[in-house]
Formats: structure tokens, C-alpha cells, sequence
């Protein structure tokens, strides 16, 4: 598994000439740790006299968001592996027999099925990143004044997690030849980008704010 080697090899492997671990891998990647610099800017923050002087709303907030990134970085952590395996449903159907028509047509069917199992590992990682973003938040506003660069970088690394997998669904995307479920997926992955964009901006409008 990806995720259980050193930062040394996983760099090693990403540079080799195999086509694994790619774009969406390391685009998981980038969320997660987008995400674990936002945890680390919690704990830096849990039980300090700012952290203390905050109303108890903001506090449950803070807390409850901060349990929230914890699971967004395992299930990150997750699709830093499970995107390598993403494509193998289309490699496979590839493989499949097309002698007669009949089989053409299977082999047709499940190349494009293929292609949409294969489009759902970034999708997810995209919807977990703005999730991400969206749970920054708390944090850019309260978390530790000594860590809002911290926030900053994580809110980089989430839309750059948010993008690079909405590269991915975007290339699978055109290989596709029901145009309804084409479009339906373009307009979703589009609106995320979007609105993963405009969380960005704000977000490092408030760190910029705080950092002064």
C-alpha cells in the first residue's frame, strides 16, 4: 500500500515510469495532509487561554469539526491506494473477447461501466476535499494565531486535492457515451470546483486578515 510507505519511496514511486501512483493518488494525498494541518492547528489550539475565551458555540464548532477532519484524512488516506485501483474495471474490459457481435457489445457495456466505477474514487476524493474546506473554516477565524499559516497550506493542499481529482473525473468523463450521465456528473464536478474555489479564496482572505 502507497500510504504506508516512507514520503522517500512514495516520491520514488510517483516519479518512476509506472503509471501508478498517479495524478489522483497524489491529489488524495494532498487533501489528507491539507487536512491533518488543520488538525494539528485544533490541537494547537484545545486548552489554550484564546481557545478558552471563545463562547461555547464556536467552541462545540471547533470541536465538532475537528472530529470531522479526522475522518476526512482516513478516508483520504484511503483513496491514496484505492484511486490506483480505480482504472483496472475499464483495463480489464479491454481484455474481454470481441469476436461476435454479441461479445462486442458486452465488451462495450462493461468498458463503459468501467469508466464510470473508474470516475467514482476521484469524485469522492473531490466531495471529501471541499468537505475539508468547508470544515477549515473554524479554524481560519479561531484556531491559534501562531498556526495561521498553517490553516493557509492546508486550505492550498485541499483545493489542490479538490482540483487534481477533479482532473481525473473530467479525463474518464470523455470516454463516456451517455450523455445524460455525462452531463448530470459535468455540472456536479464543475459546481464543486466552483464553490471549492470561492472556499479557498475566503479562506486565505481570513488567514491574510489574521497574519496581517
Amino acid at each position: 500500500m502507497f500510504i504506508d510507505k516512507s514520503l522517500k519511496d512514495y516520491v520514488a514511486e510517483v516519479k518512476s515510469g509506472e503509471p501508478t501512483p498517479g495524478g489522483g493518488s497524489v491529489a488524495a494525498l494532498a487533501g489528507s495532509l491539507g487536512a491533518a494541518l488543520t488538525s494539528m492547528v485544533g490541537n494547537l489550539t484545545f486548552g489554550k487561554k484564546a481557545y478558552d475565551e471563545l463562547d461555547e458555540k464556536t467552541q462545540t464548532e471547533m470541536k465538532n469539526a475537528f472530529n470531522e477532519i479526522q475522518k476526512s484524512i482516513e478516508k483520504l488516506n484511503h483513496i491514496v491506494d484505492e484511486d490506483t485501483k480505480a482504472f483496472d474495471g475499464v483495463m480489464e474490459a479491454f481484455k474481454l473477447p470481441k469476436e461476435t457481435e454479441e461479445e462486442k457489445k458486452a465488451r462495450t457495456e462493461a468498458i463503459q461501466e468501467g469508466y464510470k466505477k473508474a470516475l467514482e474514487v476521484p469524485l469522492e476524493c473531490a466531495e471529501e476535499c471541499y468537505k475539508v474546506l468547508e470544515l477549515q473554516n473554524v479554524f481560519a477565524h479561531n484556531g491559534n494565531i501562531n498556526a495561521i499559516t498553517d490553516v493557509g497550506v492546508g486550505a492550498l493542499l485541499a483545493a489542490t486535492g479538490l482540483e487534481g481529482a477533479i482532473l481525473n473525473v473530467k479525463i474518464n468523463l470523455q470516454a463516456i457515451k451517455d450523455e445524460e450521465y455525462k452531463k448530470a456528473i459535468g455540472e456536479k464536478v464543475d459546481k464543486l470546483l466552483q464553490e471549492g474555489n470561492q472556499l479557498k479564496e475566503e479562506l486565505m482572505k481570513t488567514v491574510y486578515t489574521r497574519l496581517g
